[in-house]
């Protein structure tokens, strides 16, 4: 089993040109792998027999022609290489969107390096890495288990972080003891029911709506300061640190809840959304993307591995919300403003956000 670990870094002066060169130049050979495949389809699109025989040029081709690309981690281009193919493959297999050039300015800052004989090791509190030697890390998780590869990243405030991939013994799956049913929501962010009959409701922390004045005074002030300026520099890194901050602190409250829900229960039952499809509803859309369901759902499923738990997905057609916990009479489709309903057949009264938790914890047994 994989299992990242994610720690600060902080580079010097040199190193930190490094991995600008670094950042560019996979940038770099992405867009002109792109560039070249999208210029062959162009050339023999009606001719499928002669567009076969030419095969797109790799990132050894263009290091021959360009220098300054032999200045950085030969891995990383391979690594960029392998990224293009596999957006390829989505566009093709799995109906994802035709890959993209990546923006100078707009594109994540990251490479991605493999431990080939011990080139990638963590000594103290430094990380070893592929033509820079030791950088400096916070090295707060210690790990035990094979390197396999890591990837480097900067935030658009400034901070470098490494994200170091080990491959360690998968758990054994414990049999079940504790069960769980959870309901995402607005309202609350998540309502569960245990095999104990106890529901708890966990509201929704809304960072992002509860930081909308800040940013929004924040995005006027960069809108103003003339392109290319010291001072729209210094905006720009405002606006990102408060970006940041959002966005750490929905991390936090994230990893905090699916720490406490893996560790206490063996058995998660969880209800499948489609974010994609609720995202084109305009009045929830800010809402939604605030939310994070997606990444919450992502974190109870790695954690679940790592400790053995089994998790369940209801099928998002699973009528959780207007099935009768008691009974399981299911009456008809239930707007959203309506958050208490009695069932027709055993006239029982529900709390909607819990009967769909009794419901989805009954897919545990």
């Amino acid at each position: 089993m994989l299992k990242a670990y994610k720690y600060r870094m902080y580079p010097n002066a040199e190193q930190k040109e490094f991995f600008a060169k670094s950042f560019g130049c996979v940038r770099f050979i992405y867009n002109k792998m792109l560039a070249d495949r999208i210029g062959l389809y162009e050339s023999y699109k009606d001719d499928k027999d002669k567009l076969k025989l030419y095969k797109p040029r790799t990132y050894t081709s263009f290091k021959r022609e360009f220098d300054f690309l032999n200045e950085v981690d030969n891995l990383a281009l391979a690594n960029a290489q392998l990224d293009l193919n596999a957006a390829y493959r989505k566009f093709f297999k799995e109906g994802a969107g035709f890959p993209k050039f990546k923006s100078k300015h707009k594109s994540k800052k990251t490479y991605k390096t493999n431990n080939q004989g011990g080139n990638i090791r963590v000594k103290g509190n430094q990380v070893k890495l592929p033509k820079i030697g030791f950088v400096k890390i916070k090295y707060h998780r210690p790990f035990n288990g094979l390197i396999k590869s890591c990837t480097v990243s900067q935030t658009p405030s400034g901070k470098y972080y490494i994200s170091i991939l080990v491959e360690v013994e998968e758990a054994e799956r414990i049999p079940a003891k504790n069960k769980i049913g959870i309901d995402l929501g607005l309202s609350n962010f998540a309502i569960t029911t245990n095999d104990d009959g106890r529901s708890e409701k966990y509201s929704n922390p809304k960072f992002h709506r509860k930081s909308e004045k800040q940013l929004i005074k924040a995005q006027k002030a960069l809108s103003r300061k003339k392109a290319g300026s010291k001072n729209r520099e210094k905006a720009r890194l405002v606006l990102a640190k408060k970006h940041e901050k959002i966005a750490n602190q929905r991390k936090d409250f994230l990893h905090k809840l699916s720490y406490r829900i893996t560790h206490e229960n063996q058995v998660i039952v969880i209800e499948t959304l489609k974010t994609s499809n609720l995202l084109k509803n305009r009045k929830l859309s800010k809402s939604i993307s605030d939310v994070s369901w997606h990444e919450f759902t992502r974190q109870l499923t790695y954690k679940s591995a790592w400790l053995g738990r089994t998790l369940i997905q209801a099928d998002q057609w699973f009528a959780s919300t207007q099935t009768c916990s008691v009974c399981e009479h299911k009456g008809e489709k239930l707007s959203l403003n309506i958050r208490e309903w009695t069932c027709t057949n055993c006239q029982s009264t529900h709390d909607r956000d819990i009967n769909a938790s009794r419901n989805l914890l009954k897919l545990a047994n």
